[in-house]
């Protein structure tokens, strides 16, 4: 088909004598000025966040003498163990480590499954009150924890749990869900109607609906609050220091504490515990991390 000399015909025929643009290699956009200070600012920010990490890395693997000549800024001359093994051996750290995975473990467990319920209730079942009661377990997860250290301990001291592990279970459980509750009640709030009328359409439960359609697709989700139980669980202080007083019941960062508190210890073995505390939590969410990348980006892509 050839091109006539009309003026559409001549911005046709210049459109094609002009040479196509040259994409840069690989495809990707050359990155601008604004992109490398993002960067910069970013890695600037890991090396700030990794300093600590880096400091109790170090200072696990000095002896006094070591630590003592070179200070806490310095590399270690030498790879030496003696803290790591002073602090396995006085604290009992396997025994340690167990309560505190078992505790996280069941209670990460037990919180995204009563969090399910409670949010489809909540979120679909569409139950009277729904507004005020999802304000009030929003009120409830805001509570500080200093103010419920008195009645709780007073309620798992008439029942015969306190010094139990289990009471620090129930207790966390309760706090996770509540915060998992709220956040999925809204999540299943904007559930697509059109797809739990079909389920209905075809016979499907309450149950069959529950575990079919709305676990699945929330999968990613359950997930990421998974992950968070888990590790907010690890982490917490002052309720087990407050309702684990046995030596047998112990979490791991109570054991750090309670051994700083009883006897002089010298900055490696300080450094040591807190390696070691740090450490499972460290491996646990490098091991889901690509579970936890996938639930954050869940609901972006539809």
């Amino acid at each position: 088909m050839a091109i006539t000399d009309t003026p559409a015909g001549t911005t046709a025929r210049a459109a094609l004598q002009q040479p196509p643009r040259q994409r840069p290699r690989g495809g990707r956009a050359r990155k601008t000025a604004g992109d490398w200070l993002i960067l910069l600012v970013a890695v600037l920010i890991g090396l700030l966040i990794a300093v600590p990490f880096l400091l109790i890395l170090a200072n696990s693997f000095k002896s006094p003498a070591d630590y003592a000549t070179g200070g806490p800024l310095s590399l270690p001359t030498s790879l030496s163990f003696d803290g790591i093994t002073a602090f396995w051996e006085r604290v009992d750290f396997p025994r340690k480590l167990w309560n505190s995975f078992f505790i996280s473990a069941v209670v990460a467990v037990l919180a995204v499954g009563i969090s399910m319920f409670n949010a489809f209730a909540l979120g679909i079942g569409r139950v009277r009150g729904r507004t005020w009661l999802v304000l009030l377990i929003l009120l409830a997860n805001m509570l500080p924890q200093e103010v419920l250290l008195y009645p709780l301990y007073f309620m798992f001291r008439e029942v015969g749990l306190y010094d139990n592990v289990w009471a620090v279970i129930i207790i966390f459980t309760v706090i996770q869900s509540a915060f998992g509750t709220y956040l999925l009640a809204s999540v299943y709030g904007t559930f697509p109607k059109e797809l739990l009328e079909a389920a209905s359409l075809d016979g499907a439960s309450r149950w069959q609906i529950l575990w079919r359609v709305i676990f699945p697709i929330s999968r990613p989700t359950l997930s990421v609050l998974l992950i968070f139980f888990f590790i907010w669980t690890w982490n917490e202080f002052l309720i087990p220091l407050t309702f684990l007083v046995g030596n047998d019941n112990q979490t791991v960062p109570v054991a750090i504490t309670v051994l700083q508190g009883d006897r002089l210890m010298d900055v490696t073995t300080t450094s040591a515990s807190a390696l070691l505390g740090l450490l499972p939590t460290l491996i646990f969410f490098l091991i889901f991390q690509r579970t936890l990348t996938r639930g954050i980006t869940a609901g972006a892509v539809k």
